[in-house]
């Protein structure tokens, strides 16, 4: 009989400390996550100095945590997963050397996951992958479509050229005077609105799978700086709904057009933004037109956690990818692919 595996996984690439223990990469045994929102929120944005600072409060008592809500030990665990990157490079260090030190003590291989392929594994928890897929990735920091055609291989087929959505999600917010996370907020407003400002939509070249959001928001901007030199009161859930309409129309309309063109049996969204309610029911519907199976995780694993980290450790160590105790925080860490078959 085939053994179980368990993966303790580990992230810290920004404003979140999680640890979370993955039976056989889709069943999630135990996912604890400290938040720092609360803390950050009167900066109006994360703080790195801050977040490490947080992060070393926090690391060891998530991971035993972990360990604990899940009812096992150590000597239970097949490996160690973490953030390599990309991330803050401060925050990266704290889970790495976390990561290393409980490694070694209890003689475990560890794994670097990248950030990204772990919120793209996230949906593994919840729906396997079937392969060729579309991943759409939506984030703070990122804005990309990623071609699979297997376990571990990506290729990039389209990327931001500037402001990521959920950046540009968190300038307009603190430019309509929006508390900190700034996505959530908007993304409320916006669903309570019952009119729209028409901002301008972002295709750039015909047939490119790039996104670019950075003249949205300064149309955003503009609007904003047109009505305070008229002395007249900005709508802010007319304002949101608008530049909501706008990236989510971008972003539903290129993703439907990849997979088409790419025929894929599977259409995933991963990422902070990929909990937008307004995104989420505009992917939905427009896949589901198209008889193109698509699926996204609940919000509780769009945003950072360990689960999809340790997801996407238990496919890199089904393939025999293990990592070094000379690992190292990689801050722009490229998406690589460890299966180069596909």
């Amino acid at each position: 009989m085939k053994k179980d595996m368990y993966i303790l996984g580990i992230e810290t690439s920004c404003d979140e400390t999680a640890a979370s223990i993955v039976k056989n990469g889709t069943e999630i045994i135990s996912n604890v996550v400290a938040s720092q929102i609360v803390s950050q929120k009167r900066f109006g944005g994360v703080v790195p100095e801050i977040a490490s600072r947080h992060h070393v409060e926090q690391i060891t008592l998530v991971i035993e945590e972990a360990l604990l809500d899940a009812g096992m030990k150590p000597a239970d665990l097949d490996a160690v997963a973490v953030t390599e990157g990309p991330g803050l490079v401060g925050a990266l260090l704290i889970g790495i050397n976390a990561a290393k030190a409980f490694a070694f003590a209890n003689s475990l291989p560890i794994i670097g996951v990248h950030h990204i392929a772990g919120h793209i594994y996230a949906n593994e928890l919840m729906q396997r992958m079937e392969f060729p897929l579309l991943a759409l990735i939506v984030s703070g920091g990122h804005t990309e479509l990623v071609l699979m055609g297997a376990h571990g291989s990506f290729k990039l087929i389209g990327e931001t050229r500037d402001d990521a959505a959920g950046e540009a999600y968190d300038k307009v917010a603190r430019v309509l005077g929006l508390p900190y996370p700034g996505g959530p907020e908007i993304d409320k407003l916006a669903a309570g609105s019952d009119a729209e400002i028409k901002f301008p939509r972002a295709w750039l070249e015909p047939g490119s799978y790039d996104f670019s959001f950075s003249g949205l928001k300064s149309s955003v901007i503009n609007y904003k700086h047109n009505l305070d030199q008229r002395g007249e009161e900005i709508n802010p859930a007319h304002v949101a709904a608008g530049f909501q309409a706008s990236v989510v129309e971008v972003l539903t309309t290129k993703a439907l057009r990849a997979a088409k063109e790419y025929n894929v049996k599977q259409v995933i969204a991963a990422g902070g933004v990929a909990a937008n309610r307004g995104l989420r029911a505009s992917l939905e519907k427009a896949f589901q037109e198209k008889g193109i199976p698509f699926y996204v995780p609940p919000i509780s694993l769009c945003t950072d956690n360990a689960a999809m980290i340790a997801a996407a450790g238990s496919a890199m160590f089904t393939e025999g990818v293990r990592g070094t105790l000379a690992m190292n925080g990689k801050p722009g860490m490229p998406l690589i692919s460890w299966n180069t078959e596909k």
